[in-house]
């Protein structure tokens, strides 16, 4: 089998992603008007590529997009393209947008959904111990839960994070936490595992949802609430997780040190996902 450096796909073409070219009457190119997922390959394998085609699955569902194919055609599409890339660690992207169209506020009648694809190479797993926050207002719409294109508040977010020299923005919305502009923000108070609850106002993690398992594995107790920015500041340990950055900790948030206090915890439930990790 021909690999190749980097990979790029849509709507059955293949070919580098320098070289890929997308109709401009991509929906995703006028509106957003599209869902994505992002998931990790180690050795050629997706992991947790279950939990990834579920979440697509949901989003499509909930913006109202059909897939292109069936969840399990695009799972075996995915794993056959994961293995065209030279580098065995690899980050892989896809989108569904809802068409191409004539651009119109309306959805087009009987047009097919759009399937982009790309995978380069990644450097592997990365858990830090030097994160620092900034908090910002929370001031996205209401449907954080779908994984759509529409991130240009995360962008600033995220860009106003990095212009302050921190690792990651945490939004408040109402004195509460939400979640940060790329990634879950989790807490550890008194050996409880604490967490944002699944509803509009935060994505559901794969990662989030892997640590709840692995705490119920361990025996660590948890608890799905909302907590508030004092009470991020007062935690014995910050937890910020997302696909790519499966637990990093926070020891700063708004210039102030914070967390740190328990790393024994961390350490089980990093080692919960390095033994994942190696099962594949």
């Amino acid at each position: 089998m021909e690999q190749m450096e980097n990979l790029a796909y849509y709507n059955g073409r293949i070919t580098s992603i320098e070289d890929m070219m997308i109709p401009a009457n991509d929906r995703g190119f006028y509106f957003g008007d599209g869902i994505y997922e992002v998931a990790m390959v180690f050795n050629h394998r997706i992991f947790a590529l279950e939990d990834h085609l579920e979440r697509m699955a949901n989003s499509a569902a909930m913006v109202q997009i059909g897939l292109p194919m069936a969840r399990e055609e695009i799972g075996r599409l995915l794993s056959e393209l994961a293995l065209k890339v030279e580098s065995p660690c690899q980050f892989l992207y896809w989108q569904i947008t809802r068409a191409t169209a004539p651009r119109n506020h309306l959805f087009p009648s009987q047009v097919p959904s759009n399937l982009y694809v790309y995978s380069k190479p990644w450097k592997g797993v990365e858990m830090s111990d030097e994160y620092r926050l900034i908090s910002v207002d929370d001031t996205r719409f209401l449907h954080c839960n779908i994984k759509t294109l529409n991130l240009l508040p995360n962008v600033m977010a995220a860009q106003k994070a990095r212009e302050a020299g921190c690792s990651e923005a945490v939004f408040v919305r109402d004195g509460y936490v939400t979640e940060g502009s790329h990634s879950n923000i989790s807490i550890i108070k008194d050996g409880v595992f604490i967490t944002h609850p699944l509803d509009n106002l935060i994505l559901p993690g794969t990662e989030r949802k892997h640590m709840l398992a692995y705490c119920k594995e361990l025996g660590i107790p948890t608890k799905e609430r909302a907590f508030t920015l004092e009470e991020l500041a007062e935690a014995d340990e910050i937890i910020v997780s997302s696909t790519s950055h499966p637990s990093m900790r926070a020891m700063e948030l708004d210039k102030k040190a914070v967390g740190m206090k328990n790393p024994e915890l961390v350490e089980k439930l990093r080692k919960k996902y390095m033994d994942e990790i190696e099962a594949l």
